[in-house]
């Protein structure tokens, strides 16, 4: 294990909380999904990756150790989310970062980029660009209604985690589900408030930052097909990958490989 900082972050969404590594090559900011928190990825941390960059795992509002949103319906649409992420982004002073989002969190990533953030790079996984239309990006229903879900039971959080995780699924990762805010998910997901969103699709076709598209080959919660459909202006390598033996979260399932594809992709960068 790598010594690690953790670093509380004043913003006008509310107190932040950022856990970053001492690396000194670039820096990476690992945004993470929907009812999880940072600590999703310790198996990054606590790699080679750590050590030769500085990975900065957040806890994004509501979420984690980071405070529920001061105005609810303001920041956690997912515009909000990112106007959270770049205030973030500017307190610690982070010039041209690489972002690393996984599944809601690479759709925050997309958000930060189309509001010319300056960006070195783009690097998703479990995330699906969607345009206009969002069902054609995703399979099963949003892990049948669990991802706007309001109150969380005990069984409910298992379930979802269950679904996101597979064998990885951890008693922690359920506790991460329930501990986020009640509000989170119904106003993310709402129907006045999912469509002020940008088109995703139109944003990754046309974006001059070097993307990489890295998933795993049996996510059944995106629509892999769709996903390698898009027509990406700045592709890594020119293809979308697919990691064998992982789902939704391949930086856990076969995080050997997931590491692999991310230092090749940040030698390149």
């Amino acid at each position: 294990m790598f010594d690690t900082v953790i670093q509380n972050v004043d913003t006008s969404h509310g107190n932040l909380v950022a856990e970053m590594t001492l690396g000194k090559g670039l820096d990476v900011v690992l945004i993470h999904g929907n009812s999880s928190c940072r600590r999703v990825f310790h198996r990054q941390l606590n790699s080679h990756l750590g050590r030769d960059h500085r990975l900065i795992c957040i806890d994004l509002p509501g979420h984690g150790q980071s405070d529920d949103a001061e105005v609810k319906e303001r920041t956690y649409p997912l515009p909000g989310l990112a106007d959270a992420c770049i205030e973030l982004l500017e307190k610690l002073d982070l010039k041209r970062p690489v972002l690393v989002g996984w599944s809601l969190g690479g759709h925050v990533a997309i958000e930060v980029a189309a509001r010319s953030y300056p960006l070195r790079g783009l690097f998703l996984t479990g995330t699906s660009p969607v345009g206009p239309d969002i069902s054609e990006g995703f399979s099963g229903g949003l892990l049948k209604g669990l991802a706007s879900r309001g109150k969380f039971t005990e069984l409910e959080a298992m379930q979802f985690v269950n679904r996101v995780f597979g064998d990885e699924a951890t008693y922690q990762l359920e506790q991460a589900a329930m501990r986020t805010d009640l509000s989170f998910r119904t106003i993310l997901s709402s129907a006045a408030r999912i469509t002020e969103k940008s088109n995703q699709r139109a944003i990754v076709s046309s974006t001059t930052i070097p993307t990489a598209i890295v998933n795993g080959a049996d996510d059944s919660i995106i629509n892999l097909d769709y996903v390698d459909s898009v027509p990406y202006s700045k592709l890594w390598k020119g293809t979308c990958f697919r990691i064998p033996r992982a789902g939704h979260a391949p930086f856990l399932q076969n995080s050997e490989e997931f590491n692999g594809y991310l230092e090749r992709f940040l030698e390149d960068i």
